[in-house]
């Protein structure tokens, strides 16, 4: 993977979006085909041998490569967003927030005991919303379960809000 293309073309923001925060804005990296094509021939060469059946994408940022990473896997796509937002039956797996808790869902039939998953999102930071949605597959009964991540920014430590025998992979790490 040609990791200078990505660092080239990510956009950061300071202060954004309170004062002392650096925001690292993948959508630059989504605007460009070359940037693009990157990222999913890398992800596609790095989980295509691995029984992919469903790739979990996480709201709303993980939605972009993940319905075109699903595709390319030949593996179904499924959607984990906030409440209130999904229309058939859900679970939901509740996490702490800095400031609160905040709650995931996924349809309640999305994932059966027979699916190899790969859960895909942006950015991972402290891991909560990732972890969540982690758990929700568990209690599908998943074979199998795969966490993927474009940025990982490793001051946060994010990786230990997942079990360790967990394979966590990300495109950049920062």
């Amino acid at each position: 993977m040609r990791k200078e293309l990505l660092l080239a073309n990510l956009r950061t923001i300071p202060d954004f979006p309170i004062p002392g925060i650096l925001f690292y804005d993948v959508t630059t990296l989504f605007k460009s085909t070359e940037c693009l094509n990157e990222m999913l021939d890398t992800l596609v060469e790095q989980y295509k041998d691995k029984g992919i059946t469903k790739v979990v994408g996480i709201e709303s940022r993980g939605f972009i490569l993940g319905g075109a990473l699903a595709a390319r896997l030949g593996a179904g796509f499924v959607m984990a967003r906030k409440p209130g937002k999904l229309p058939a039956e859900t679970i939901e797996e509740t996490y702490a927030k800095e400031y609160g808790t905040d709650c995931i869902q996924i349809h309640k039939d999305a994932i059966t005991e027979e699916d190899v998953v790969l859960l895909h999102d942006d950015l991972l930071a402290t891991g909560g919303t990732m972890a969540a949605a982690y758990r929700l597959v568990q209690k599908c009964g998943a074979k199998k379960s795969y966490v993927n991540f474009i940025i990982e920014l490793n001051e946060l430590n994010g990786r230990k809000a997942f079990p360790e025998d967990v394979d966590v992979q990300t495109l950049l790490n920062l």
